[in-house]
């Protein structure tokens, strides 16, 4: 059984600094995607940024310059450092892995940002 389990998040000032962590466990497969969404009350879930098994990353653009996405496919992780936060960025942040077949989800992680 494929198991999510997501860490970090919480409350930071603006300007301020988080950095997300993520685990998948019970695959025999490697996960050719593996990203982070993001969805802020009222509004729909948005793709944050995901990088391939190869390595390749995109990133929305309201995030570019600012987060950073990486990967570790031995250990099936994916991390999202989070610099220069703004309260724009306040939402419940979701790891997602994704295989030819199906996709998982994280149980989402509260990040709030705020003075």
């Amino acid at each position: 059984q494929v198991q999510v389990v997501q860490s970090g998040g919480g409350l930071v000032q603006p300007g301020g600094s988080l950095r997300l962590s993520c685990g998948v466990s019970g695959s025999v497969f490697s996960f050719y995607r593996m990203g982070w969404y993001r969805q802020a009350p009222g509004k729909q879930r948005e793709l944050v940024a995901a990088v391939t098994f190869g390595g390749s990353s995109n990133y929305a653009d309201s995030v570019k310059g600012r987060f950073t996405i990486s990967r570790d496919n031995a250990k099936n992780t994916v991390d999202l450092q989070m610099s220069s936060l703004r309260p724009e960025d306040t939402a419940v942040y979701y790891c997602n892995a994704q295989l030819s077949s199906r996709e998982y989800w994280g149980p989402g992680t509260q990040v709030t940002v705020s003075s």
